[in-house]
């Protein structure tokens, strides 16, 4: 998995957005005008998103960050997506600056997130024909690789002509994934990429990452809220709380690490989650 330039490199990089606290504007010191002057004239508060991270990810390597709501994870995923600048530190992608080199990182990555953009209007279809024409695929190839990647995520193919306004949030999901794989990125990045899918569903969108990691060598970072996926699909995983990462390894050499947690039966992610920050996991209805 080892290679001269890694991947993907994020080196102290840090991420600040500012934000006012919008409950003071209801405080009767904020009404009328001039109460509405002395609140626009209030500072807003900085809020660390990212705060010094720093790891690598190798070639074909399955990197999990791990977190809940707030933490953190998808602010990093758009700083490597170049969508985010970093305020400190650098990301690069096969060493690439994401910010420098935008264009050229671009050609080289895809993502996938929970807010995936769509014409709804269209069909399933129809948003992957374009995408495959963006793409460059001729119009025959686009439709044959479309109609593949559905079929092969489990997505039945009837409602593939279908409106896609029309379709369950898991369906408009396995959508996004298809859309992401059509040009076999060399690095995919996974924003929660199964929230909203079904147990079988989820497991279709497993099954093709692991199968694309090995076909084409791709290199996956993917944020989840999910314990058994990220045990699943990832080499190494990092949990990540308030903006850093608080601890990283494989899977397994966490659970030895962790083990005395649970001297009567397996240790979990979970209970190594909590133990390193404090907190307790959020559940799948928090996501």
């Amino acid at each position: 998995m080892s290679c001269a330039v890694p991947a993907v490199s994020c080196l102290g990089v840090r991420k600040t957005f500012y934000e006012k606290d919008e409950t003071l504007a209801y405080l009767p010191q904020y009404r009328g005008l001039a109460g509405r002057l002395r609140y626009a004239g209030l500072r807003p508060r900085p809020i660390r998103a990212v705060d010094g991270v720093t790891f690598e990810v190798g070639r074909g390597e399955i990197f999990g960050i791990l977190g809940p709501n707030g933490s953190g994870k998808s602010t990093l995923v758009r700083l490597m997506a170049t969508l985010l600048l970093p305020d400190a530190g650098t990301v690069t992608i096969f060493g690439h600056d994401a910010a420098r080199d935008r264009l050229a990182v671009r050609h080289l990555i895809n993502r996938v997130s929970v807010e995936a953009a769509f014409f709804k209007k269209l069909s399933a279809l129809e948003n992957l024909r374009y995408a495959a024409r963006l793409y460059g695929l001729p119009p025959r190839e686009g439709l044959e690789k479309a109609l593949g990647i559905l079929e092969r995520l489990g997505f039945d193919r009837r409602k593939a002509f279908g409106s896609l306004e029309n379709l369950s949030r898991g369906m408009q999901q396995k959508v996004a994934v298809a859309r992401a794989l059509f040009t076999s990125p060399v690095v995919l990045l996974l924003d929660e990429p199964t929230t909203g899918l079904d147990p079988r569903s989820k497991r279709d969108v497993q099954d093709f990452v692991l199968e694309i990691r090995e076909t084409h060598d791709t290199t996956v970072v993917l944020t989840s809220h999910d314990m058994a996926e990220a045990d699943r699909l990832c080499d190494r995983v990092a949990f990540i709380d308030e903006g850093r990462f608080v601890v990283q390894g494989s899977p397994a050499d966490l659970k030895k690490q962790y083990e005395h947690l649970r001297p009567d039966g397996p240790v979990s992610l979970e209970d190594i989650f909590l133990e390193v920050t404090g907190k307790a996991w959020p559940g799948e209805e928090d996501a």
